[in-house]
């Protein structure tokens, strides 16, 4: 890793412990799925939610542990830092039946020993017909098998893991401690009228709590004993103080409140690492960071009990730990999550409840220490406010400038006004943090996936309603029909069928989500992200059976510019300048342009129609227009938590599509707009490839007439820029300015940049071995380039770069 001038250097120890962690090699891992199977064979008779508290707890106590020699903090997911656990309750199909093809991946690499693979394939009879995926698929009505059977929705990473996407309350853990939840918990519980129906749920639920708080704090203090071991054996003095304090701490936090940084910062790390211990649901997030540990910053560094490169040195090993958390995907999954992510996100900056900057010495320190550390986790958003600090922008600015796609900026200006009006308290709303990529809830009192629900593919889509409601790729009957394209006879007409035929697909994509998320609350309640999000505990209830305060869902709509740019051609290479036929067209798509006479319809429709992301109304609100009959679809159909205690209970639209615009591009054949076959589909909200020749300007002006205030779910934007772009002080300033902009008067959502030249990508395709720490912005997280597929670092290659 290079030096930087600006930030500083990681210490000698963390930068040793970096570099031991990224050379660990990845490997399956079947400690946590024995003893898993070993829980659940012993309770067969138990509810769920006891069984699911006695699983964790039988994992908490016989797990190994350890604690790495260079480490300031404990905990530890798996048996090896990297390696990813395997969970069984939710399914093993895709991991028997991939047990021989994890090391042979284009990309997502797990390595796996023949003593694991026997491992697993022990415990795998047990949950044949036993597990999530199993029990999703067998709620799931007849007339949604088709899109199940096509893969269509993406519903891989739904019935194959957790939920997550969403930030427990750290404030809460840290001024109560486990104890105040545990003591609530008991007084609730001995206050139930068992005479009413509805108490015993509660009761098992509030007895489910107190053995998994009991488990936590046994599992915390194998830990401090560990670390009191280890201090007896220690000859160096500083490293023997420094376990001591470990083992002190560890005997605490997180039962009994934190009273310090140090026990803030190993409290909330205890519960990051179990609550992904409990379930691999991926996006589980740090929430504000800034704001729920500055306190205990203050505290320390005004008492003189920890010095400001002391807090610097704690947040590096943090951040390096939370590298640690792994999870291996299905291979299909690998498509639309490309890089092994996590998303594992901390917001920083942002407003107070009072509406006052709330940036705060800490902000900057934590933008130091990602800085520093250069990893793909933590996921850092910055959020963007009027009168953010200039000199917090400043340093921004120059994180951006390192080139490894952070800090994503997401903009309270649109979406503090936008949760208001879905029902979320002011106070609420100004306290909301990022989730997973551009995704944003409240932290501690938001239900499970603001976002991350059913994939729409739109250029698909208005493929299948171009062809009387058969699905070009797999040539199934999808919807009912609405005509064909080369019967119509005006843009209207095809309008009309998409409308209808979006709607369709959009009612059977709420269909599986709502069958999948009934199976899941039934079979994997999750007692501990539950008993830490408010209110469930005050209602008896896990967040999917509704003890969220607020409970908003979204899907992502993929290939927007694909979808924009395709009308932009029909309506007027087709119907307003009749250049050429709708016969013409349809039979060019179907011929994927192979033809000579196909080659030549492609090129007009690359080249002779206006495109999405430069200020070109004519093209701009044609996706509006078409986006808007999902938008006003998706708000007919409550989520399973709706009228079941939460505010909202509903869907709304979401972009932030991660890498699944390759995965899905896979998936559909050649469009309107120009693209042959199989290719990546446009990313996020983003252009397609190289059609923006306008600037940046252009492609923010396009990207805010989308209905954003509708798409709570995320509207990601990413940008690409070469490192010579910012080298001056000049252009970094413009940048500022040219973000202000979007978000200050265009009321953008989010925007995020790789600072990469197209040079150093192709260079570390044909020579990985020198570009060990090359880290990229895939879509709403960052991924080192070497662990991505050959076709998603194609696609972040092409994409168009922008100047100043």
């Amino acid at each position: 890793m290079k030096n930087n001038d600006h930030f500083g250097i990681l210490t000698e120890r963390m930068q040793n412990f970096r570099e031991e962690v990224l050379d660990e090699k990845p490997y399956i891992d079947a400690e946590r799925a024995i003893l898993a199977t070993e829980s659940y064979k012993a309770n067969l008779n138990q509810q769920n939610v006891i069984k699911r508290a006695i699983m964790l707890q039988n994992i908490l106590e016989k797990m190994t542990i350890y604690i790495e020699n260079k480490t300031l903090l404990a905990g530890n997911q798996s048996t090896k830092n990297r390696n990813a656990p395997i969970f069984p309750e939710y399914t093993m199909d895709f991991v028997i039946d991939e047990l021989d093809k994890f090391e042979k991946r284009d990309g997502d690499v797990f390595y796996i020993t023949e003593k694991t693979k026997e491992q697993l394939r022990t415990v795998a009879p047990f949950w044949k017909n036993n597990n999530l995926r199993a029990r999703g698929e067998a709620l799931l009505p007849n007339e949604v098998s088709i899109f199940m059977e096509t893969g269509i929705f993406g519903m891989e990473g739904k019935l194959n893991a957790g939920d997550a996407h969403l930030s427990v309350n750290y404030s809460k853990l840290l001024s109560d401690g486990l104890a105040g939840y545990e003591e609530r918990t008991k007084k609730l519980k001995a206050e139930l009228d068992l005479t009413d129906p509805n108490s015993i749920d509660k009761y098992i639920f509030y007895k489910a709590v107190l053995i998994v708080i009991a488990s936590i704090r046994n599992f915390s203090l194998r830990y401090s004993k560990l670390a009191s071991e280890q201090a007896a054996k220690e000859t160096d003095l500083q490293r023997k103080a420094e376990l001591t304090e470990i083992s002190r701490i560890c005997s605490k936090v997180p039962y009994e409140p934190a009273a310090s940084f140090r026990e803030a910062i190993q409290s909330v790390w205890f519960i990051q690492l179990i609550l992904q211990i409990e379930s691999n649901g991926h996006s589980l997030s740090y929430g504000r960071f800034d704001q729920y540990m500055y306190p205990f910053f203050i505290k320390d560094i005004d008492k003189k009990r920890i010095t400001k490169t002391d807090v610097l040195e704690l947040l590096t090993c943090l951040w390096i730990k939370t590298l640690t958390i792994n999870k291996v995907r299905s291979q299909a999954h690998t498509f639309s999550s490309a890089g092994s992510p996590m998303y594992q996100n901390v917001t920083i900056g942002g407003q107070t409840t009072d509406k006052t900057d709330a940036v705060n010495e800490l902000s900057f320190i934590v933008l130091q220490s990602i800085a520093q550390t250069r990893l793909t986790q933590p996921n850092l958003t910055v959020r963007y406010h009027k009168n953010l600090n200039k000199n917090f922008f400043d340093e921004c600015i120059e994180v951006m400038k390192l080139g490894f796609g952070m800090p994503a900026f997401n903009n309270d200006e649109i979406i503090i006004p936008s949760f208001i009006n879905w029902g979320v308290n002011e106070d609420d709303a100004y306290n909301y943090s990022a989730i997973g990529c551009v995704e944003t809830a409240v932290p501690g009192k938001w239900g499970y996936r603001c976002t991350g629900m059913s994939y729409i593919n739109f250029p698909r889509v208005l493929l299948c309603s171009m062809n009387n409601g058969v699905d070009m790729t797999s040539g199934k009957k999808f919807t009912k029909g609405y005509g064909y394209f080369t019967e119509m006879t005006s843009y209207e007409q095809l309008l009309s069928s998409w409308d209808k035929t979006v709607r369709e697909i959009t009612r059977y994509s709420v269909i599986i989500e709502n069958a999948i998320d009934k199976a899941s609350e039934r079979d994997v309640p999750d007692v501990l992200c539950s008993l830490l999000t408010d209110d469930c505990i005050g209602r008896g209830k896990t967040i999917k059976e509704g003890g969220a305060i607020y409970d908003f869902i979204s899907g992502l709509q993929v290939g927007i510019a694909n979808m924009a740019d395709s009308l932009a051609a029909i309506k007027k290479l087709v119907f307003d300048e009749k250049k050429i036929t709708a016969k013409q067209l349809w039979d060019a798509i179907t011929d994927n342009f192979q033809s000579p006479d196909s080659k030549k319809i492609q090129a007009m429709l690359i080249y002779d129609a206006p495109k999405y992301g430069n200020d070109i109304d004519y093209v701009d609100n044609l996706i509006v227009e078409a986006y808007d009959s999902y938008l006003d679809e998706i708000r007919k159909y409550p989520n399973t938590r709706h009228d079941r205690g939460p505010i909202g209970g509903i869907r709304y639209g979401g972009t932030s599509s991660i890498s699944a615009n390759v995965g899905q591009g896979m998936g559909t054949m050649a469009t309107p707009d120009g693209r042959t076959a199989h290719e990546p589909l446009a990313e996020g909200c983003s252009p397609s490839h190289n059609s923006d020749k306008n600037g940046p300007t252009a492609v923010f002006k396009s990207v805010t007439k989308l209905p954003t205030d509708k798409i709570t779910g995320g509207v990601l934007l990413n940008q690409k820029m070469t490192p010579m772009m910012l080298s001056s002080e000049k252009n970094k300033q413009k940048l500022e300015m040219l973000i202000k902009t979007f978000f200050n008067r265009l009321h953008g959502y989010h925007v995020q940049y790789n600072i990469v030249s197209k040079e150093t990508l192709l260079n570390a395709q044909d020579h990985p071995e020198d570009h060990k720490d090359l880290i990229v912005r895939v879509a709403g997280y960052s991924a080192f380039f070497n662990d991505l597929s050959r076709a998603t670092q194609d696609d972040i290659i092409d994409r168009t770069e922008q100047s100043l």
